[in-house]
């Protein structure tokens, strides 16, 4: 067992020796210790005081989750049937425990203990504030985590936690597996239209597998400029059509995600029954920044009304030129995105493809960096660690010298890989109990952009570059933070509404000249994007935002109806329709399953909290105006004295107040909606 990477964290995660026969072996000898560790916390010689708490038990639980949290990784980025059968293996088991650390009455008792004990002492003896607020969270998550349930509802609950973790992992394989499952093998003249070196990838992909034609997939990489570019409107409807019913009755019956949707929101709803809450909305919206599903729909339908006008306009604009200049009277799903390429290419003489000749991946990544350096007071460095996959690379944070933090870097689609992108944590910051060291914080970021082709570099689109910013923006706020409690450092006690604040108000960045200059150089003449195309895609920022905008409300609408409404998983189809008939603009085909692959609210964390990336847009776009006030013409909004705040009130302070004190500390005032509309054109 000496030898088995998982149970080595004195350093970072050995992901280049982690094979799946050391799961079960390690879970094992973690599991036991974990066990221990909860036997003894709870017994009569622990007292019921902080230090002594964490010394024992999340010393033994965090190197459990920093383990589990590397298989729970590879699976996502690095799936093989042999990984993602010790995954499933293991997930009942680290799910039963989970549970039952969170519902353990004995150890409930010690916390309430606990925080009892601090009421009596003299200010000056209390615990900090981070402390206390990871202490109250950590008693709100024995409520919610069903440590007051007796007898026969607790043991249901126990088992509503294993089976709502084994039917998301199912949910979630089965959108990777339909996803890498299909390919069209298309002919030359069927790719008319698409970027050329979209058609060299996909020529090459087939000629990988000894195959004719180009092989095309639902990879975001393969599929998105296909729908865009391409003029051959049978090829755009066949992908459209595979892509808009992955993992659904349209496909292979054992990866269909209808029954699994049904049984997964059935099970939240009984489960927030048995926690005394009318439905799951409630028990999802407990630990929030908003205080009931009723006023996230009231947020929604306003936010809805304002767009509408917008987004009516954008839609008769794109029939209309559908129509008109593309010769097509029936404007379809699989049009869409072809006629808004050329409708944006009309107007502002410029195109997608035109603008990612110029945003090269390693003068993106050298710009970004520079960013963040400038802002934030910080340097960031190339460094060596394991990796899982040749084109990962890994990164330092530091300050004065001083490591900060740690990154790893992902950012190609490759079979075996979720899509989409995202943040996650590796370990989090953390002064140690058991050896007094400062531990520093080491993310992961996730994106799935189209590699480059022989010997040139990546090609990002301005929509990949704002993900890679958004991404960043997680990262930061978990490898910034100055908190030594580790439930409230970082993102870790962040209201889930919150959270996308500091993400989404990176993204600003993307538009700001200064900023896209040192972000962009040519692949073939290594020139600078030059200002006129800057000044086009401007003007088209806010092209369709009224139809975007809908599209998210949509989304977050029926993520919320569904779960604040008990039994509509009877009809889940029924729902969306419902919500689309009511904000949408633009209704898709009736074979659109898009509900079969929303992994957010089935797999992810965003049940019944998918209206956060809304909620938390005014914040993030009233924190960016921040800058956009106190921007001169020598720096722009490059400010280092405001990043400084910034970075202070919010990034640093993570989990340790609340989300509301934070932004207060920044702008001095409660956040207002005006910043979102004018940055969305819809002022």
């Amino acid at each position: 067992m000496s030898t088995n990477p998982l149970l080595d964290t004195t350093g970072l995660p050995l992901f280049d020796q982690i094979q799946p026969e050391h799961v079960t072996p390690a879970m094992d000898v973690l599991l036991a210790e974990a066990e221990e560790a909860l036997a003894k916390v709870t017994g009569p010689d622990v007292p019921a005081d902080y230090d002594a708490l964490s010394l024992l038990l999340d010393v033994a639980t965090e190197k459990l989750g920093r383990a589990w949290g590397a298989v729970g990784h590879l699976n996502s980025v690095a799936d093989t049937p042999e990984l993602r059968a010790a995954y499933n293996e293991n997930l009942p088991r680290l799910t039963e425990y989970y549970t039952r650390l969170g519902s353990d009455e004995r150890l409930y008792a010690k916390y309430k203990a606990l925080n009892e004990a601090q009421q009596s002492l003299p200010a000056e003896q209390r615990l900090s504030h981070a402390r206390q607020r990871a202490l109250d969270n950590a008693l709100r998550g024995f409520v919610l985590g069903g440590a007051e349930l007796q007898g026969e509802a607790k043991v249901r609950y126990a088992a509503i936690q294993e089976e709502q973790a084994a039917k998301s992992q199912a949910f979630s394989e089965h959108v990777m597996d339909a996803t890498d499952a299909y390919a069209y093998y298309a002919q030359a003249d069927e790719l008319a239209g698409v970027p050329a070196d979209v058609v060299a990838a996909a020529r090459a992909a087939a000629a990988a597998e000894g195959k004719d034609g180009h092989k095309l997939t639902l990879h975001m990489p393969s599929y998105l400029p296909v729908m865009q570019y391409a003029t051959h409107r049978p090829l755009r409807e066949a992908l459209y059509r595979a892509y808009s019913t992955r993992a659904s009755e349209f496909g292979p019956a054992d990866k269909d995600n209808s029954g699994l949707m049904r049984d997964i929101v059935a099970l939240r709803q009984e489960e927030a029954k048995l926690l005394g809450y009318q439905n799951f909305a409630q028990v999802s919206l407990v630990p929030k920044m908003a205080t009931s599903p009723e006023q996230v729909m009231e947020f929604l339908l306003d936010l809805a009304k304002r767009a509408r006008p917008f987004a009516e306009k954008d839609m008769a604009e794109l029939r209309a030129f559908a129509k008109d200049e593309c010769g097509i009277d029936d404007l379809q799903a699989w049009d869409v995105a072809f006629v808004s390429e050329k409708l944006k290419e009309a107007r502002y003489a410029f195109s997608d493809q035109e603008v990612k000749q110029y945003f090269t991946e390693p003068t993106v990544l050298k710009g970004l960096f520079g960013l963040i350096e400038t802002l934030f007071e910080v340097q960031i460095r190339p460094d060596t660690a394991p990796v899982w996959h040749e084109s990962v690379r890994f990164f330092r944070i530091e300050r004065a010298g001083q490591l900060v933090g740690q990154f790893y870097l992902d950012p190609y689609a490759r079979p075996g890989k979720r899509p989409g992108a995202w943040m996650d944590d590796v370990r989090g910051r953390w002064k140690r109990p058991d050896n007094g060291a400062t531990q520093t914080p080491v993310a992961h970021l996730v994106c799935n952009f189209a590699k480059g082709v022989g010997d040139k570099p990546a090609l990002l689109t301005h929509d990949d570059v704002t993900t890679l910013f958004h991404e960043f923006g997680h990262g930061l706020h978990h490898m910034l933070t100055k908190v030594d409690d580790i439930g409230v450092a970082g993102i870790s006690g962040v209201e889930w509404d919150a959270v996308e604040l500091p993400s989404q108000f990176m993204e600003n960045f993307c538009w700001e000249w200064d900023v896209v200059q040192k972000l962009t150089s040519h692949v073939d003449t290594g020139e600078h994007l030059p200002r006129a195309l800057f000044d086009k895609m401007t003007a088209a920022k806010n092209f369709q935002s009224g139809m975007q905008t809908l599209r998210q409300i949509e989304f977050s609408l029926f993520d919320m109806r569904l779960h604040a409404q008990p039994g509509r998983e009877a009809d889940i189809q029924a729902v969306l329709d419902g919500v689309r008939q009511e904000v949408a603009v633009n209704i898709p085909p009736a074979f659109n399953r898009f509900q079969h692959s929303f992994s957010h609210i089935f797999a992810g964390g965003y049940a019944a909290g998918y209206y956060s990336y809304k909620w938390a847009e005014v914040l993030s776009a009233d924190a960016y105006a921040a800058f956009e006030e106190a921007a001169s013409g020598s720096q722009g909004v490059l400010n280092p004295e405001v990043g400084r705040r910034y970075r202070e009130a919010i990034l640093e302070a993570g989990g340790s107040r609340a989300a509301m004190e934070n932004f207060k500390a920044f702008r001095g005032r409660e956040p207002q909606i005006d910043a979102l509309l004018r940055h969305q054109g819809m002022s």
